[in-house]
């Protein structure tokens, strides 16, 4: 196990690996020596076969979003090195390997970050005295590409997004740029990364093969060559780091940095866009003036507006259009409002489900604001400007993946995690319903035979319990130990009572615990396949998300 561990560390020298052993994350040697410092956790130490014990320690997986959170907001690379075999089925040691890497830019752990705010990636390509940009928010599937002449446009292009990481190439390591300013103002995490990452050859291979494209001319990339060089890049990073088919970033779009205005840091700082001078809060900003928002995706699109204001006169005109509507018909506007106070936050939400992690909460949030859009759609449709026209055509009511999801999730309590069964209507599957009664049923057995053998023993207070180690057993108290029968085989002894079973315990047992694992697995592979069906349907998803936004 430690030489596995130490292969894996050798693979992932830059990063922190969390790896899983039963219930706990484990870091060992250095790794253990910066964790325990840095999150306050006891370092202890573990026999590795090395004449010094291993410095070590650790933190429960159910909770290790947490640690994880902190590590990587003080600028750590995390590797999750996961259990990918069931211990009861592996022969020998049970297979481990990384199957995420944490960075700050791909932090997707909804509850450590802002709703109201984008989490950007950043990568910046310093070729032939021109910058390559691009920027991508794993978490909402945005993927943006430009290119500056100049290291002002360039530093007016980081202070709009306020990167949480940014990855370049080795040339831009040696331009002028104050990169202390930058992790200073931005809380940057700065990772030059090898050139491999930014050659054009392999740069465009990675956004073919991803966008499913014969050239990057497809993706409209062909008068951005440094700036494809620099999203080629910063695709394979993602893709190297996050282990994942990337569903949500489906569309690149390129943009002209003239067709903003163009405000250097200084002037950000003193207009208070997002944020006071003084205190670096929201109140008393100007977005804190302006946001009446009523979701997370509406909050995001605002901020996105007040830091990259339009310069060109018809961009302008047709969102002042769309104000100019709203404001002159205050019935639907509010009837809007209340559509949307039931909106989750669809683009996070899709990329949970994405990476496969989507719980069946996430799909009831999903379900119910796809219910919400045919009356937002109804109550735009007779507006009369360009944008309100384009979204009433573009928005897609996703009645397909409403009906999927009516028809197999089960709204009453959903559980959080997928294993735990509950998950998937009654009437759904006749398998599911039989295994359920089976499993109803099973309670009956068991309370009949502790009724049976009260009876027969004389044992009045005979209980038949059941815990994860012994499976179900006969609990005898000490004072009844003489009435106990041949047939009964001892289990367990403890100071107050002893633990029995008998041949026909044993067979409801198996019966009972069978049909457990059987529902669990049939429910599991439903519920796979509904994720996976949303799946493939991302891309309408998201469009939709983007309007209600």
């Amino acid at each position: 196990m430690m030489q596995h561990y130490i292969d894996t560390k050798n693979e992932n020298k830059d990063c922190i690996i969390f790896y899983r052993l039963g219930d706990f994350y484990e870091m060992f040697f250095d790794d253990a020596k910066v964790v325990s410092k840095e999150l306050e956790l006891t370092l202890t130490s573990k026999s590795c076969g090395l004449p010094e014990k291993a410095p070590m320690c650790g933190v429960p997986y159910h909770s290790a979003e947490t640690y994880l959170t902190r590590l990587v907001k003080k600028g750590y690379k995390v590797a999750i090195c996961e259990q990918v075999e069931d211990p009861k089925e592996a022969k020998g040691m049970v297979k481990r390997e990384v199957v995420r890497i944490v960075t700050p830019g791909t932090n997707i752990d909804s509850n450590s970050l802002d709703e109201t705010k984008n989490n950007y990636i950043m990568s910046v390509v310093n070729m032939d005295n021109q910058f390559g940009v691009s920027i991508c928010d794993v978490t909402t599937g945005d993927f943006f590409v430009t290119e500056v002449e100049d290291e002002r446009s360039l530093m007016d292009e980081i202070n709009k997004y306020s990167p949480s990481e940014l990855i370049c190439n080795e040339a831009f390591m040696l331009s002028s740029i104050d990169f202390d300013d930058i992790r200073y103002h931005f809380n940057t995490a700065i990772s030059p990364l090898n050139n491999y990452y930014f050659e054009e050859h392999s740069s465009n291979d990675a956004l073919t093969s991803h966008f499913k494209v014969d050239s990057i001319k497809s993706l409209g990339l062909s008068d951005f060559q440094v700036g494809s060089v620099s999203a080629g890049g910063l695709l394979s990073y993602l893709i190297e780091t996050q282990k994942s088919n990337l569903n949500q970033l489906n569309n690149i779009k390129t943009y002209i940095c003239g067709n903003y205005m163009l405000l250097d840091t200084s002037t950000r700082r003193n207009l208070e866009l997002c944020e006071t001078l003084r205190d670096k809060e929201k109140k008393g900003s100007l977005l804190w003036v302006l946001d009446k928002t009523k979701s997370a995706m509406g909050a995001r699109t605002l901020r996105r507006f007040v830091e990259q204001p339009l310069v060109n006169p018809r961009d302008i005109n047709n969102r002042l259009d769309v104000i100019s509507e709203l404001n002159a018909d205050i019935i639907n506007r509010e009837e809007i409002r209340e559509y949307l106070n039931a909106v989750y936050d669809l683009e996070r939400l899709i990329t949970r489900v994405s990476y496969e992690t989507a719980n069946p909460r996430d799909l009831i949030a999903l379900k119910n604001t796809i219910k919400v859009i045919p009356g937002i759609k109804s109550l735009i449709k007779d507006y009369k400007s360009e944008l309100f026209r384009k979204m009433y055509t573009e928005l897609d009511e996703l009645n397909d993946i409403y009906n999927l999801i009516d028809e197999t999730i089960d709204e009453d309590e959903p559980p959080v995690s997928v294993r735990d069964g509950d998950i998937i209507k009654d009437g759904y599957s006749e398998e599911i319903d039989m295994l359920r009664k089976a499993k109803t049923e099973g309670k009956n057995w068991l309370a009949s035979l502790a009724e049976k053998e009260q009876k027969k023993t004389g044992i009045k207070n005979l209980k038949i319990k059941y815990n994860k180690v012994f499976g179900y057993y006969l609990d005898v108290t000490n004072s009844y130990l003489d009435l106990v029968p041949d047939y009964f085989i001892r289990k367990q002894t403890l100071a107050n009572s002893e633990r029995f079973f008998t041949p026909e315990l044993k067979d409801l047992e198996n019966k009972i615990l069978n049909s457990q694992d059987k529902l669990q697995s049939i429910e599991y592979d439903i519920y796979k396949g509904v994720i996976k069906t949303i799946n493939d349907n991302i891309a309408r998803i998201q469009d939709s998300a983007k309007i209600l936004a």
